[in-house]
């Protein structure tokens, strides 16, 4: 039975990683595969960003309240299609990324 359980936890987790890699596939095109660039030559590095922050700011950007680098507009297109759940799953992606 423990072994299910394990089993099932780790299955879980596996299914998050991969629909947080899912979510910043629409990401990559200005951060990179890694987070390792600076979009549009504007933003901080993502790469590894604590997901609480990431959560933070892309809540922000949907809401309209968060304007880094000029980046409000753009960023709140990119991130209105996301619920909570994505957004948890896409930070917590970046975060892993080493």
């Amino acid at each position: 039975m423990k072994k299910i359980a394990i089993a099932m936890l780790f299955a879980g987790s596996t299914l998050l990683m991969a629909d947080g890699a899912a979510a910043y596939a629409k990401c990559a095109g200005c951060h990179g595969t890694n987070g390792e660039k600076a979009a549009l030559g504007k933003s901080a590095i993502i790469k590894g960003q604590d997901a609480a922050k990431t959560i933070e700011q892309l809540n922000g950007y949907k809401a309209g309240t968060l304007n880094q680098h000029g980046m409000g507009a753009l960023m709140k297109g990119q991130v209105a299609s996301m619920d909570d759940a994505a957004i948890k799953a896409v930070a917590e992606h970046i975060a892993a990324m080493k």
